[in-house]
């Protein structure tokens, strides 16, 4: 995705501010270089600025360890940071440690890839102009993916910048935060404007499906809703999704994060990696956005202390994202074998399995290592395997749906359908757990934190709830600041920013 002739400012802008490194660049003539104003004119303008989309939603690695999934799960009771010790990538340790400020750097870049994102997004929007089909569709696109990242960016730090037109530099440090229901309201409108004009996920085949539909669209808008406790109308969206018979659950939790499982009958949204790019350690773009998922190399055992059984995939890595018991526990509580087997491995596993683990008193490590997003050795590419992992991040599946859709149901009067719809997750057939026989709001809270463990919403989860003090205090969690991030430090002198309490 990444080879695109667009003008160097979709990398550069960042919609607050340029850095320095982008203000040199961009002061100097490009050869052979057009200009933006003779760009966005055609449909293949189009198909390629939304190319350009799509490729910054995968720049978790772009010179730096700042994956946004990362900064979402260090701060949940799900996993430890891991790693070699505290030094080792000390803006996760402090994430998961909550001691964080507004100088981290992966709060940094996460913010940062998003707002260029919507800066992407944001020029489709403006510039390209909606005289054909298939551009009206691109724009959709692009405003369901902006949509996506203000979501993100408003339940993680609250109030945000709203930028939705093409500004110019001058207007980068002069765009304040916008109060959380602004921002809510213009994710919806983007959100229902997209999904009537958007086909349905049928409608694209091959290599088109990675492209979000009209069923992403209303799944998160029902989701924005959801957010916002507006439980009626966010079954209502749940609801247009669920019975256009567009999507089904996969047998296993196995088979939807695995590789034939990519754009499966299970995917709602999710963004693509390969591992065809045969990088070496001579030829891995450190010093940019990589086309493969290094992350996934990232959270793989520590492989200085770890041997992987010889009927096993999962192979070593370096030792990040090291679940922690209570995870193991809630799935044992539950008498929840089959998906806990998917998602956690225990170190008496491994050995019983004929592989080995040789330093119990590893840094944060608890026993266990993380199979969703396992270092799988069938998910690589050659010729070194740990820079070449092919695997896809989900950031929406129907499970999901399902279960946000029971919540609705249950918070808007629907209990019936509250009660079918978190027993269809349940009862997939690779789970082997019995159906409910009535349901609650714990229910709901329990399957949500098993069923989606590890896929980087449990804290936004925990803080809507109001449970994330209850639950998180003891890892250092201080209500009435940690339910939001700090503003980036050189955002709030550069743009002016006022910042988030505690911070």
């Amino acid at each position: 995705m990444k080879h695109l002739i667009i003008k160097t400012s979709l990398v550069c802008f960042t919609t607050l501010a340029l850095t320095s490194g982008c203000k040199k660049f961009l002061d100097q003539e490009v050869p052979n270089s057009f200009t933006e104003a003779d760009f966005y004119k055609t449909d293949a303008d189009a198909v390629q600025a939304v190319t350009g989309v799509y490729d910054m939603m995968q720049a978790h690695y772009n010179s730096n360890w700042a994956s946004i999934y990362m900064v979402k799960t260090m701060l949940s009771d799900e996993s430890n940071a891991g790693g070699n010790d505290a030094g080792d990538q000390p803006g996760y340790q402090t994430l998961d440690n909550f001691t964080f400020d507004a100088t981290n750097d992966k709060v940094r870049d996460a913010w940062r890839m998003m707002y260029y994102t919507i800066n992407r997004a944001n020029k489709v929007v403006n510039l390209v102009a909606p005289e054909t089909d298939l551009r009206r569709r691109l724009i959709a696109e692009s405003k369901v993916i902006r949509a996506y990242n203000y979501m993100e960016l408003v339940t993680l730090w609250g109030d945000v910048p709203l930028v939705l037109g093409d500004i110019p530099p001058s207007g980068f440090t002069n765009t304040p935060r916008a109060p959380k229901a602004q921002v809510w309201a213009q994710i919806e409108k983007d959100l229902t404007e997209a999904a009537a004009v958007l086909p349905l996920r049928s409608g694209y085949t091959g290599g088109e499906r990675f492209r979000v539909t009209k069923g992403t669209a209303q799944a998160l808008l029902g989701k924005a809703q959801l957010f916002q406790k507006k439980y009626a109308e966010s079954a209502a969206s749940f609801e247009q999704v669920i019975s256009s018979n567009q999507y089904g659950l996969e047998p296993t939790i196995g088979k939807a994060f695995s590789q034939s499982g990519e754009f499966g009958q299970e995917s709602l949204f999710e963004i693509n990696y390969t591992n065809a790019r045969s990088y070496d350690w001579g030829n891995f773009p450190w010093g940019a956005a990589p086309e493969s998922n290094i992350h996934v190399q990232l959270m793989g055992p520590r492989a200085d202390f770890y041997t992987k059984a010889p009927s096993d995939s999962l192979i070593g890595g370096w030792g990040f994202n090291l679940p922690k018991q209570k995870l193991y526990d809630a799935f044992v509580a539950a008498g929840d074998v089959n998906r806990r087997r998917q998602a956690i491995m225990s170190q008496a596993e491994l050995i019983a399995a004929g592989g080995n683990w040789t330093n119990p008193t590893a840094w944060d490590y608890e026993g266990f290592f993380q199979r969703k997003y396992g270092s799988f050795q069938s998910q690589t590419g050659g010729p070194i395997g740990e820079l070449n992992y092919g695997t896809n991040w989900r950031h929406l599946r129907y499970a999901d749906v399902l279960l946000m859709a029971a919540e609705a149901q249950l918070n808007s009067g629907g209990t019936p359908k509250a009660l079918q719809y978190i027993n269809m997750v349940r009862q997939r057939p690779g789970t082997g757990l019995t159906a409910l026989g009535t349901v609650t709001m714990d229910d709901i809270m329990r399957e949500r934190q098993l069923e989606l463990a590890f896929e980087g919403l449990r804290f936004q989860d925990l803080v809507r709830w109001g449970k994330a003090s209850q639950e998180l205090q003891s890892l250092g969690f201080v209500t009435g600041k940690h339910e939001v991030l700090p503003i980036p430090d050189y955002d709030v002198r550069s743009g002016r920013l006022p910042q988030n309490p505690g911070y």
